[in-house]
């Protein structure tokens, strides 16, 4: 939608008046332009003034010119209505595993859950403790974390849908700054009142993104708990001898020493590992996550 489209049905939606006005002039222009003699008798001379005003009229050869006919045609056309966008649905096992994924949670505070969750995913990762060092196994788990949330994503997260909300909310910016630069508080509350209806898209939009995070989560946290209780995170007792780790500026340090505050030199490799291995496959996959706009 072009700016003076967009300053046009602004004006109708404020005042319906304003149509017939509009297109009075648009009747009487010869040549793309118009006098003020020539509607002075169909239309008020504060309507011809705010023509002026947004600058749907500019200063012409021999009178105002008519700065985009074709945008203010489009503009007088009947608005449709925002296209409605389908929500998602979550399925019976969304919900479990939403669940599941928040009773998880217990295992970093509380001991016996840590142990039950540590214990049973100890029985794939530990055997592959005993034949890889410790920072391979963090390498090992932040690949297949990586790989799997990035095909969750694709599978659970519609793109399009995501695109049409981006769109949508791009379209009502682009409008409320062109109403602020306006200072038209006409336009501004009624683009208000739109983004008080498009509160439930933009809850549409939470839950697209949040559906496949609930999976990420619930297969990631387990991994996650049994580093927590491999290491002995916080004081806790370690279940392996991982011995030491050397790394820049801090030379050789335990796995549970505390770099940035308490945050622990096993947690940053982790997420370092996660990050760079994520951006590996979906460049490898050629998988972009983020929303195009239509």
């Amino acid at each position: 939608m072009s700016r003076i489209e967009r300053k046009v049905r602004s004006m109708v939606r404020s005042d319906a008046e304003m149509k017939s006005a509009i297109q009075t002039v648009l009747d009487s222009a010869t040549d793309n332009e118009v006098k003020w003699t020539d509607v002075r008798e169909s239309i008020t001379s504060g309507q011809w003034g705010r023509l002026i005003e947004k600058g749907v009229l500019v200063d012409g050869d021999s009178g105002f010119r008519i700065e985009d006919p074709e945008a203010v045609r489009e503009g007088l056309t009947e608005e449709s209505p925002p296209e409605e966008i389908e929500g998602t649905t979550w399925t019976k096992w969304d919900k479990a595993a939403g669940l599941a994924t928040l009773l998880m949670f217990a295992g970093y505070a509380w001991a016996p859950a840590r142990d039950l969750i540590g214990g049973a995913v100890d029985l794939i990762l530990g055997p592959v403790l005993g034949v890889l060092p410790f920072y391979v196994v963090i390498m090992v788990v932040a690949v297949a974390t990586g790989l799997y949330s990035t095909l969750l994503r694709v599978a659970l997260m519609d793109m399009d849908k995501m695109g049409q909300y981006k769109d949508q909310m791009q379209e009502l910016k682009e409008r409320r700054e062109e109403a602020k630069a306006d200072d038209d508080d006409e336009a501004l509350e009624a683009i208000q009142e739109e983004q008080m209806e498009m509160m439930g898209d933009q809850l549409g939009m939470f839950k697209e993104q949040f559906r496949p995070m609930v999976w990420i989560m619930f297969l990631t946290i387990p991994a996650f708990l049994w580093m927590f209780w491999a290491v002995g995170y916080r004081g806790a007792e370690a279940q392996y001898s991982l011995g030491n780790f050397v790394i820049p500026f801090a030379g050789e340090v335990t796995w549970n020493t505390g770099i940035l505050g308490p945050i622990e030199v096993w947690i940053i490799w982790y997420f370092l590992c996660s990050m760079a291995f994520t951006q590996i496959i979906q460049k490898g996959l050629n998988i972009s996550m983020t929303p195009s706009s239509s």
